[in-house]
This record gives structure tokens, sequence and C-alpha cells, in this order.
């Protein structure tokens, strides 16, 4: 495992070229950062943002008013790509009417092999493309379409680097993303991750818990810790509890982790959610399936058996722990049989909720070369089984809610009803409630008093 750091000096560097950047910037320009994908890319974005504060750009809500854009993209399934391209190409007309505009895409689809080439030659009102491991160098791209006017892209084919110092603009006064990994080592075979991210690096303690502790002094409430597996940080086994065990002696209010590999869930980890006070009961441990056979196509490295044993020892553990997961249903020769058994997991554990998606073959990766006689039809037709299973159950967990008085720490205002706002409680669900607007960022006691199909509904404790 290679941890190395981008050189101070280079981080520097860059700086130094977004303060060039502001000197020469026309006043009022914006820009504007469209985040496609997973929490690592919109902490991601985070430092991107800060970066263009940094050169002088100011934010845009909207892409229409910015001066530029720039899409930080995904490419874990196939929507998400397609999804990028379309936008992509729609700010073609945009640029004919600004063309100042500049434009700008990066992120884990940059990585795909081949993919920047063909995006820079099939697209030339493209100004700069990027990759997942430079990001940090973005001052120094918007520099050269400033002075040189000419196109550039700059994808490295390396791991990659832990980058500190950058600046960010949080998205949340009193939420916040801290990365402590990046990187995958378990190239399960359906996954690009390990091929756009490349191998796992972690951040150093020390670093981690200096963000921590100045997020806190600056009123952060809850941290989430990222990582494409946060269980392996430092090489696995107990590191991970341990952190999290620092962590918790600080005081903040609420500790929260994504996404965990069950092979790696730690007999420490486990311990953990019984012992520290401000680790929240709440687990993100993707299945993927309930099959063995499945299961090891997949190269998950854990059988069914392992799997439920870890669930059985977390509840015991942490009684009121909620689970979620995510699911891939269709998986290249899926048998009806084997997709039973992921209903009859499903049943056993009783997932808070569950991401469902029908399997989307990237090139590149071991299942893409499967033979696949499922139907689309067949896919379909389960995926909506497997989704009317766990809405009941989601549905049952979240009436069994109603009556506690819960913790909710408030972030925002309802999407459905602004008279209303709304938080997580500690298991992560989303509570609405009666109350003002000044409430947002603070911890309130909420009395859960009924409960939808994904939300519940409660009332203020005075």
């Amino acid at each position: 495992m290679k941890n190395e750091k981008v050189p101070a000096s280079e981080i520097s560097r860059q700086l130094e070229i977004a303060d060039q950047v502001r000197q020469i910037l026309p006043a009022g320009r914006k820009y504007h950062i469209v985040t496609l994908g997973c929490q690592m890319n919109v902490r991601d974005s985070e430092s991107l943002a800060g970066l263009f504060e940094r050169m002088g750009f100011l934010k845009a809500e909207t892409r229409e008013d910015a001066d530029l854009i720039l899409y930080n993209t995904c490419c874990v399934r196939e929507n998400a790509e397609n999804k990028a391209l379309g936008n992509v190409i729609w700010l073609k007309e945009l640029k004919k009417i600004k063309p100042h505009l500049i434009i700008a895409v990066g992120g884990c689809m940059m990585q795909e092999e081949g993919m920047a080439e063909t995006l820079i030659k099939q697209y030339p009102f493209i100004d700069f493309i990027m990759g997942t491991h430079n990001s940090y160098k973005v001052p120094e791209f918007v520099h050269t379409v400033l002075t040189e006017e000419r196109q550039t892209f700059e994808v490295l084919n390396i791991d990659g680097m832990v980058v500190e110092g950058l600046p960010a603009v949080r998205n949340s006064n009193f939420s916040a993303f801290v990365n402590i990994m990046y990187g995958c080592n378990n190239f399960c075979s359906y996954c690009i991750v390990p091929y756009v991210r490349g191998r796992e690096r972690s951040r150093t303690e020390e670093d981690i818990l200096d963000e921590i502790k100045r997020l806190q002094d600056a009123g952060v409430k809850e941290i989430t810790l990222l990582g494409q597996n946060v269980n392996s940080y430092m090489g696995g086994g107990a590191n991970f509890a341990n952190l999290l065990c620092k962590i918790d002696q600080m005081g903040i209010e609420r500790i929260r982790f994504m996404t965990s590999h069950p092979k790696d869930l730690s007999d420490e980890l486990i311990h953990a959610y019984a012992s520290l006070k401000h680790l929240m009961p709440h687990l993100h441990l993707p299945v993927q399936a309930g099959n063995d056979e499945i299961l090891s196509r997949m190269n998950r490295i854990y059988s069914r058996e392992k799997y439920l044993d870890l669930v059985s020892r977390l509840r015991k553990a942490r009684p009121d722990i909620g689970l979620t997961t995510d699911i891939i249903v269709g998986f290249p020769g899926e048998t009806n049989a084997q997709f039973e058994d992921t209903l009859s997991l499903a049943k056993l554990v009783r997932y808070d909720a569950a991401y469902t998606f029908i399997y989307s073959p990237r090139a590149g990766t071991k299942a893409a070369k499967l033979p696949d006689p499922v139907t689309i039809e067949e896919k379909t037709e389960r995926i909506q089984r497997l989704i009317d299973l766990q809405q009941s159950i989601t549905s049952e967990i979240l009436l069994e809610q109603v009556g506690k008085t819960l913790p909710v720490l408030v972030d925002s205002v309802s999407a459905r009803d602004e008279s209303k706002i709304g938080g997580k409680t500690p298991r992560a669900h989303m509570v609405n409630f009666d109350g003002p607007k000044d409430l947002i960022g603070r911890t309130v006691n909420v009395l859960i008093t009924s409960a939808g199909k994904n939300t519940l509904r409660g009332e203020i404790v005075k």
C-alpha cells in the first residue's frame, strides 16, 4: 500500500497559480460544478470549489449563469456515464451564446481507458479534461486556458497520491465529509472503481484528526468518514476501529462512515458499535447478492453464512443498529433460484433500506466478459419483486419508530412542505416536523408520531 503525499511544494505552486488567475480573471466570473456519483465525488467537488474561489470565481447556482462549468463524473453505472455525456453535449449550445465559457470534465469517467482522448476529439468545445488523480492541478489548467487559449487534458494512469492542504467550500456548516482513504484493492468482478480510483492509499491519522478538529472548532456536529472501503484503512484489521475511538474521544456529536466491505468487518469494529458514544447506530454493509455461487463470481470473498453471522454479531453488539445495503439483480447467468436466495437474505436481515440495481456491464471488468442469458424482462421482474419486498420491510421498520423520542440533527427545510423542517435520527431515518428554520444545524428531540413509506413525521419535544 502506497501512501505518498503530493509534495507540499506542488500544492503551494498550484495555490500560487490560483492567485495569478485571480489577477487576470475578469471581475464577476462565476463557476458551477455538476457532481455525479458517490459521496467521495461530492467531497472532491468541495475541494474543487475551494480552488475556484481561490482563483476569484464566484459560485453560480445554475449552469446558465456560469462562466466556467465543470462536470465531476461517475462511471460506476452506464446510466451515470450517459447522463454525463448528454449534459456535456448540451453545453455546446450554451458556449455559442457565451464564447468565453470554460467547459471542463473530470472525475472517474475520465480515468477509463481512452475516454479522455475520445471526448477531447469528439467534443472540441471542451476546454480541459482531468482525471481523479490530478484534480488539484485545476488552477494550472484554468491558467492555461485563459493565457494560451488552447484545449488541454491530463489524465494520469497511476494510482495517485494523497493530497493535503487544499482549500474547500463545504456544502454544510454542521455536517461534513472527511476522506480517510482512496482507491480499492478488492477487484469485485463487476466494478470499475479500482481501475479509475487506483489502489488503496490512506491518509495519516494525524492529518485526519487535524481536519476533524478544525471542522469541530468551526461548529460541525456530524462527520462522515469516506473511503471506497473504510474497513481497510491503513491495511485493515483494528486500524479503522482505533481511528474511530480517537475521533469519539474528541467529543464530536455524530460519527458516521461509508462504505464498508463485509470481508473486512473486524471484531474491533463490531465492538466499537457497542462502546463508542458518538458512533451512530447505522451501517451501510453492501451484500450485493444472497447466493454463494453468485458472490464467488462477483469476487466478494465472503459467503452468505459469513454475512449473516456479521449481521447477528452487529445486532448483538448494538441492538438498535440500522443496516442498509446495495444489491445487484441479474448478475450474468443468475438463475431464478439464485435470485430467490437474495430475496430470502433480505427477509432475514430486514434492512432499513436497500439500494437496488439491475446489473450494468462495465468495459474492462471481468464480469463484462461473462455470458448472460438472462433477459432484461426477467431482470426487471426480479428487481420489482425485490423493491416490493424491501418497501414492505422499510414500512414496518419505520412504523416501529412511532412513539419513540429521538434526537434529530436538523439539516433542511422539507422538500414537500416549506412550513416543515427535517433531519436524521441516529439510525439515519429522515423525519419531518413543524419548526422554525433557525433550528437548522441544531439537534432537537422529536417524538415520532407517524410513518410514511420512506420517512417519519414527528413533533418537537420541549
